[in-house]
């Protein structure tokens, strides 16, 4: 059960097209009638709006480690990578939910750039935690383990089933669609007739947390608050009707 939904819907934009083909999408336009001329139609796109709170958190997280030579800087690496993923699989993050993310092993120079100084190994994986009351906890055992070799890339939020939030912006969306076409057949004096066809897209934007790139060094301080907020999805339909 969603924690907080709510909906709302606006119409993009609308038009009436008295004679030609309508395209909507990528489709051909509406078939031309008996005697071959193109149908009279009304067009409009509509845009349904539902807003939720998500339930999965996706946190990008690891080490980076430096030495002299490449061999010293990966088993320094490999030691504390393996020990941030016990962590995140202590914290109940299932193997299906832990993927490497990014992994190099590169050189670095002194301020010059001419000298080399040693190598450079970063390792990050991306593990999906769905108890969001541990995802403080899981950052702070990972700084403890890993001190200041530690990487935290970012942190996203998404929905594990986002089936139910789509069902209603979509219902919503062909509802306000239909009811700007009556309007629309209204104020010019025509019937409205069938629907021709029909098209839809949807996206999920914002606000999605985001955690800065850094290092961050051991500490005994409370564990770093984590809120989801809340994500909309957008769904909009591009609709198609004959006009008498």
């Amino acid at each position: 059960m969603w924690a907080r939904t709510w909906m709302t819907a606006t119409a993009l934009a609308v038009g009436i097209v008295m004679t030609g083909p309508a395209i909507a999408g990528a489709g051909s336009g509406p078939a031309a009638d008996d005697n071959g001329r193109d149908p009279r139609t009304i067009t409009v796109t509509a845009s349904g709006l539902v807003r939720g709170t998500p339930d999965v958190l996706d946190l990008t997280v690891g080490v980076t480690t430096r030495a002299k030579t490449a061999a010293e800087a990966l088993s320094r690496n490999t030691s504390l990578a393996n020990k941030v993923i016990d962590v995140l699989k202590d914290a109940g993050v299932e193997d299906d939910d832990l993927q490497t993310s990014y992994f190099s092993i590169a050189p670095f120079y002194d301020e010059d750039g001419e000298d080399l100084e040693g190598y450079s190994v970063s390792n990050l994986v991306t593990a999906s935690l769905r108890d969001f009351e541990k995802a403080g906890e899981v950052i702070d055992a990972a700084t403890e383990i890993a001190g200041n070799e530690i990487v935290v890339q970012g942190i996203s939020f998404s929905f594990d089933d986002n089936t139910e939030l789509v069902a209603k912006a979509r219902a919503d969306a062909v509802k306000r669609g239909r009811s700007q076409a009556e309007q629309l057949a209204d104020a010019a004096g025509v019937e409205l007739g069938n629907l021709l066809s029909i098209n839809e897209d949807y996206a999920p934007y914002g606000p999605v947390g985001e955690l800065d790139t850094g290092r961050f060094a051991s500490t005994e301080a409370a564990a770093a608050p984590i809120e989801p907020g809340s994500q909309t999805l957008d769904v909009q339909v591009t609709m198609v009707y004959e006009i008498n």
